[in-house]
């Protein structure tokens, strides 16, 4: 449309200010407080408004960026998002992980990760890539200290700049995780320079990883991973430079994994944040603008995915792909739904991750255009609220001396334990959901036989002495699987009888509470459609023998139902009630009412509360 056009077409209407917006909202509030009602409180530290307008975004910078240019907000595709689908393999046989990868790159994937808990030789490495064309093909090693037959392999291929390659050393986030370097002897960041060198022809092979997905799977918010994602970062480039390397030759080898959860837009604007503050980094240290781009990894978070209804992972993997893709990600991995709860994931779980890339690039298109995010008010604002409580705790924990001393200090565990609490508490009370396992459960649903068993046990501590508290790395449903799997594996599954009764909108809604509920705990709920009084619902939860009796009426009627219903169910059911009538509560705990169930219920607390008291251990 020319502009000719447009002015006509908006010439019929007055520009609305924001005060005329503002006067609006608030009649329709009618009263209601404004930043309660309408405000999001993030985990972040910001306030997320309920609209956004051309003001909000008008004083910033970014939305003036270009793709490909100083300082890569808008990433560095100048006509698409050229995002490499990647897919990680664990090396326990060199042939088989051989094949597995190539059958892998034949079907879509474009970048290969060879998992080693062992030293290869350069000859086993040399099988490992033997068919693999490293002119097409990104191939990185997560190989820890492992690294010496991948470096002379390397090191014996002549000088070609198409070969793109990472060996994902990090002795930063390994002492975050593990509590100490990959060594107790020798200068870690020595052996790093060391081995920096030996790449020195290959322009595109990439060293370090700074790995800042373990933050977020700590329980970390995004600006904690951004900040100590920085941290990391600038902590090598200090201590290689104090070791005889320059800032550019350092840069250059570096590369960033973060993950992507399902915070869907915050993910998009924390990727765009990320470019945004490490070239800011870069220049200050003299480093050239043309080695300041960040090269980011995406991999799909596990601190939201669950055991029960696995195949939710799925669609959860799925928006985090898109998160990762939009935001300008170089590579991404989609992790199969079963990762957390198999040791070796399914052949059609891993078909399923990769093809879920190639929908988003051969079905969806998001390859072909930059930056689609640009412009946005709310992704612009976003971005730039990201980058400036990140910027905030970067420089907070170079006060403490910088990452590794900042670990040493307690000061990052800390701020990482404090989110993570507080999400886990989320979690238990309902509000932040994770489908199937604390809202809407499958009741029907058994795992037991289809996760290994030790899932749930703590990472062995490291044989080596402590030099930091380890960060512990887990998932945030964890304590309310185990309880349902108490159930699962006790002698007699628990038995819960909703009795309907009274006004009908209210029993029906406070039911289907219940239901979901007790579900979440694995508890066979009978429901019913409703009884004439509470008499008749007391004879049929009677010929039940049920464990527990939930009462789900409205207020005003629990008063007579609750002393009727406690008088004969004494000694035989638990009595709990749907609701909270916070009037009357002393009076019907009086009269028998052993739970409430409501809105506000820490559902984890309530329901391993009452598993005690059935027994189940």
């Amino acid at each position: 449309m020319s502009n000719s056009k447009e002015n006509r077409l908006f010439a019929e209407f007055s520009p609305v200010s924001r005060e005329e917006w503002e006067a609006l909202i608030q009649k329709d509030l009618k009263g209601a407080d404004y930043q309660k009602k309408l405000v999001w409180k993030t985990l972040e530290g910001f306030d997320v408004k309920p609209y956004y307008r051309l003001d909000d975004i008008e004083k910033l910078d970014t939305p003036k960026a270009i793709p490909g240019e100083f300082p890569f907000v808008r990433g560095i595709g100048k006509k698409g998002q050229n995002w490499l689908i990647r897919q990680d393999i664990q090396v326990d046989s060199v042939k088989k992980a051989a094949e597995k990868a190539l059958k892998a790159i034949s079907k879509g994937a474009q970048s290969v990760g060879f998992i080693l808990d062992r030293k290869l030789s350069k000859d086993e490495v040399s099988q490992l890539l033997e068919k693999i064309d490293l002119n097409t093909t990104e191939v990185n090693f997560m190989a820890g200290a492992n690294c010496e037959g991948i470096l002379e392999y390397f090191q014996s291929k002549p000088d070609h700049s198409a070969v793109k390659a990472s060996l994902d050393y990090d002795p930063l986030i390994h002492l975050a995780i593990k509590g100490n370097y990959y060594t107790d002897t020798g200068d870690t960041f020595e052996v790093l320079k060391e081995m920096m060198k030996k790449t020195n022809k290959f322009s595109g092979f990439k060293v370090i990883t700074v790995n800042a997905h373990h933050f977020q799977n700590a329980g970390s918010s995004l600006v904690q991973e951004l900040a100590f994602a920085l941290s990391a970062g600038n902590d090598y480039i200090t201590k290689l430079t104090e070791r005889g390397l320059k800032a550019d030759e350092v840069v250059s080898k570096m590369k960033f994994s973060f993950a992507t959860g399902s915070n869907y837009f915050m993910e998009i604007a924390k990727i765009r944040a990320a470019r945004l503050l490490w070239a800011k980094l870069v220049e200050a240290w003299g480093a050239g603008k043309e080695t300041a781009y960040m090269h980011i990894h995406s991999v799909t978070a596990r601190f939201n995915k669950s055991i029960y209804d696995p195949y939710v992972n799925m669609l959860r993997t799925s928006t985090e792909s898109m998160s990762a893709i939009l935001g300008g990600a170089d590579s991404v991995k989609t992790e199969p739904f079963d990762v957390v709860f198999r040791k070796e994931t399914g052949e059609i779980a891993e078909r399923i991750a990769r093809n879920t890339q190639i929908v988003l690039r051969e079905e969806v298109y998001l390859d072909k255009i930059a930056d689609p995010a640009a412009g946005s008010y709310y992704i612009e604002s976003l971005t730039a609220s990201v980058a400036e409580e990140a910027w905030k705790l970067f420089l907070a924990t170079e006060e403490k001396g910088g990452f590794s001393e900042a670990l040493k200090q307690g000061f990052i565990q800390e701020k990482i334990e404090a989110t993570a609490k507080t999400r886990v508490n989320k979690i238990a009370n309902r509000l932040e959901t994770i489908l199937g396992t604390n809202q809407f459960p499958n009741q029907l649903e058994k795992v037991s036989g289809a996760i290994d068993q030790n899932i749930f046990e703590p990472v062995p501590m490291s044989e080596t002495q402590l030099l930091v508290q380890p960060l512990r790395l887990f998932r945030g449903s964890e304590e309310m699987e185990k309880m349902r799997l108490r159930t699962e594996r006790h002698t007699k599954q628990p038995a819960v009888f909703l009795l309907t009764y009274g006004n009908v909108a209210m029993r029906r809604a406070r039911a289907g509470f219940a239901s979901n509920f007790f579900g979440c705990a694995g508890f066979q709920v009978i429901d019913n459609i409703g009884f004439a009084n509470i008499e008749e619902g007391l004879k049929a939860a009677t010929v039940a023998k049920t464990d527990i009796v939930v009462l789900c009426s409205s207020d005003e009627e629990y008063s007579e139902g609750t002393v009727i219903a406690g008088k004969e169910l004494k000694n035989k059911s638990i009595l709990v009630l749907a609701g909270y009538p916070k009037d009357s509560v002393e009076q019907l705990k009086a009269a028998g009412a052993k739970y409430f169930i409501h809105v506000r219920s820490n559902v984890l607390e309530t329901l391993s509360t009452i598993q005690q008291e059935l027994g189940i251990q």
